[in-house]
């Protein structure tokens, strides 16, 4: 399996337990922090992710400038998914866990590590964020499909057809 859906880090610990990974790379915003929130937030966070995932290496990694002055682990201007250099060699298997399929994703599947594509019920999400999530919408099916999956779809689809029934849902 390569692509779940979590919505709590208590989830995603659950998940990372499960899968027996030996190394997670976290996006920082908003699972560690939220947006616009002040370093004190962020190093709180990081105490609280290190603490449930029980793993042999623990990355933060960000496309912001915010950082976390504590944790040597924590990566900065990350360039997610385009740099994948400071993460060669890190113990396999391992894990993405983060809120954009475009950038945590993309790295993900680029590195070969399962995403673990956090969605919490949030009342608020800046407008960038938001518009990231929509284009992680319409990326997911063609990152994380594994080819089974489109056979059985397409040919479900052609049963439908054949039968002459037209389901949406499908």
């Amino acid at each position: 399996m390569r692509y779940r859906r979590v919505t709590t880090l208590e989830e995603a610990a659950a998940a990372v337990r499960e899968l027996a990974l030996r190394t997670v790379v976290v996006d920082v915003e908003p699972l560690v922090a939220l947006w616009r929130t002040g370093s004190a937030d962020i190093e709180e966070g990081v105490r609280r992710v290190v603490d449930a995932l029980d793993v042999e290496v623990v990355l933060f990694s960000t496309n912001s400038v915010r950082r976390c002055e504590t944790y040597e682990g924590y990566i900065v201007k990350a360039g997610k998914p385009f740099r994948l250099a400071r993460y060669r060699g890190l113990p396999a298997p391992g894990g993405v866990i983060g809120d954009q399929v475009a950038t945590d994703g993309l790295l993900a599947r680029r590195l070969g590590f399962v995403f673990l594509h956090y969605c919490p019920v949030l009342e608020r999400v800046p407008l960038g964020p938001r518009l990231m999530r929509w284009i992680g919408k319409l990326l997911r099916p063609l990152l994380f499909r594994s080819a089974s999956t489109l056979r059985s779809e397409r040919l479900s689809h052609r049963r439908l057809y054949q039968n002459g029934v037209f389901d949406v849902r499908v």
